[in-house]
């Protein structure tokens, strides 16, 4: 039951903008929820009136029988014919005003928003300290789970759909974390080794945290930092399960917490997986296309951090900038302003980081990675490896 009603309001969420359209169209212009699910069944399903209608009988977990105007409405709207020649670009790609403009100039703009409509595949994660992900993969498949292995990370599991596993051996032993693929590429770039001291500045449950401590083979320290002291406790229940014992969650106070300042230039590696606007995530979460954003406010928490946090990296040592969304405000853009006013760091080649790490051919050759569920079927991702200088002097300006 929580399952199909879990697809009823993701899916009127997949649809806002183009259902809100057709029912203004209609002359329905605020139906509520009861009208939009309706309006899904005709627009989307494709069902007749006479099939809603039956649908709609009253009884205990039914709605409530359609009145003639109700149906007067749905016989007006397209079967099966949710998008429609004459919407506006926005409405068609269920994309906010705030954001639409953001990829303005890209050839693929619209492929990129369009991408971003179709349910999120459930990835999985194997914790390598403990399997390896082929002997993963024939459990799953023998356990009678469709699942393939995930085309960029060596450690990832896809699978063909939603399926209970909370309750399954690898997930209570720690063996797999569900975790987007893109989610496990950013930890990966990170590159942490044995004995490194890394910080992960905005932990949230701790995926990433976890991976990169798998990674490291127990060996060396991880720093779990958030503000949220909910989700480090969601994230030490995670740490338990996984049998990791190298990861120290610390809840900071803000992003120039007194910490920062004591631990300053002390660390291997600093990833920043920052608070953003979420865009790449769409797909996962419908519902935070269409809450109020702040743009402004979002990039000036996301350039304090970046200065905040890259004080931990030692001379050599790296920090690894990310965000889960495609706009260049909070991506490349922020990052070039930062390298533009601290000369300690230089940007590392984001594709040979991957080839060095992945020991595979980069999804895209450049400075920046982007990842995008129409670039490389993950959860949009951004990432920039920066090095801080051996010396930690500033740069020539010529040389920046």
């Amino acid at each position: 039951d929580r399952a199909r009603i879990a697809d009823e309001v993701y899916g009127a969420l997949r649809h806002h903008a183009r259902l809100g359209w057709w029912l203004q169209q209609a002359g329905w212009p605020d139906p509520g929820a009861h009208g939009r699910v309706l309006a899904l069944r005709r627009l989307v399903d494709g069902l007749d009136v006479p099939a809603i209608d039956v649908l709609c009988d009253g009884s205990r977990y039914a709605p409530e029988v359609l009145d003639a105007p109700e149906k007067a409405v749905l016989d007006e709207l397209p079967a099966g014919a949710i998008s429609h020649a004459e919407m506006p670009d926005a409405v068609r790609l269920e994309c906010p005003d705030w954001a639409f403009g953001g990829l303005a100039g890209r050839d693929n703009a619209a492929d990129e928003w369009a991408a971003l409509l179709a349910p999120a595949p459930v990835d999985l994660r194997v914790n390598e300290r403990m399997a390896r992900r082929t002997k993963v993969l024939d459990r799953l498949r023998r356990d009678g789970f469709e699942a393939e292995a995930t085309p960029w990370s060596p450690l990832g599991i896809r699978l063909a759909r939603r399926a209970p596993l909370t309750g399954h051996t690898l997930f209570k032993s720690g063996v797999i974390e569900v975790q987007d693929e893109g989610s496990q590429l950013v930890a990966l770039l990170a590159d942490p080794q044995p004995g490194h001291q890394v910080v992960d500045f905005c932990a949230g449950a701790g995926g990433k945290s976890l991976a990169m401590a798998a990674r490291m083979n127990g060996k060396g320290r991880v720093v779990a930092c958030d503000v949220a002291p909910g989700r480090l406790d969601r994230a030490r229940v995670r740490l338990r399960r996984a049998g990791v014992d190298n990861i120290e969650p610390h809840v900071l106070a803000d992003a120039g917490d007194r910490w920062v300042r004591r631990q300053k230039g002390k660390f291997d590696r600093v990833l920043i997986d920052a608070p953003c606007t979420g865009t790449g995530a769409w797909r996962r979460n419908p519902d935070a296309r269409w809450r109020p954003v702040d743009l402004d406010a979002v990039t000036a928490l996301q350039a304090r951090l970046l200065r905040s946090a890259g004080r931990l990296a030692k001379p050599g040592g790296r920090v690894i900038y990310a965000t889960c969304s495609l706009l260049p405000d909070e991506n490349e853009r922020l990052v070039d302003a930062f390298l533009a006013d601290d000369g300690r760091f230089e940007r590392l080649d984001a594709g040979a980081v991957w080839q060095s790490v992945i020991g595979a051919a980069c999804p895209e050759a450049g400075p920046y990675l982007h990842l995008s569920p129409l670039r490389t079927g993950t959860d949009g991702f951004f990432v920039a490896v920066l090095q801080r200088r051996d010396s930690g002097d500033a740069a020539p300006a010529a040389a920046q």
